[in-house]
């Protein structure tokens, strides 16, 4: 870009690789219910203890999607951060795309780091694209969390 040509926003490109966190997220079986029930979903594992346990897991699993929960938590940090220069009244969400190594189930103990991968200027628009890792307790990868935001200029 050169010194004439204007961003459509002012998102601060200086803090691509940035690492935000590690944010603690502590998994409740009432938050996997209610998440489950306002996405529709039907499998009893999402819902009943006994259910879950029959199928091999500890306690209630939370349904696939639920990672965004954490994820956004912790990207809360970056969005929030005045380095940013994201008017979060300006953002709209444009994609996600989730990676699990194994379910999230009730009683995790999530961390996780949410590192700034890609600001890009497309027209009227700031692409920002954040990666989410999500650890349990061990440090064990439980899912990555992939988000772009659109941020909207002037």
């Amino acid at each position: 870009m050169t010194e004439t040509t204007k961003r459509p926003t002012s998102v601060n490109t200086d803090l691509v690789g940035r690492f935000y966190g590690p944010h603690t997220y502590e998994v409740a079986a009432v938050k996997l219910r209610e998440f489950a029930s306002a996405t529709g979903a039907t499998n009893p594992i999402h819902f009943e203890r006994a259910t879950a346990q029959t199928e091999g897991y500890r306690d209630v699993v939370a349904t696939p999607t639920f990672a965004v929960v954490p994820a956004q938590a912790a990207e809360a940090s970056y969005i929030g951060d005045p380095e940013s220069g994201i008017d979060f009244s300006r953002v709209v969400h444009a994609e996600e795309s989730f990676s699990h190594v194994r379910p999230i189930v009730a009683g995790d103990v999530l961390a996780t780091t949410v590192q700034v991968a890609a600001i890009t200027d497309r027209g009227p628009l700031t692409l920002v694209t954040t990666s989410a890792r999500i650890e349990d307790a061990d440090g064990d990868l439980v899912a990555t969390v992939t988000s772009t935001l659109a941020v909207r200029g002037a």
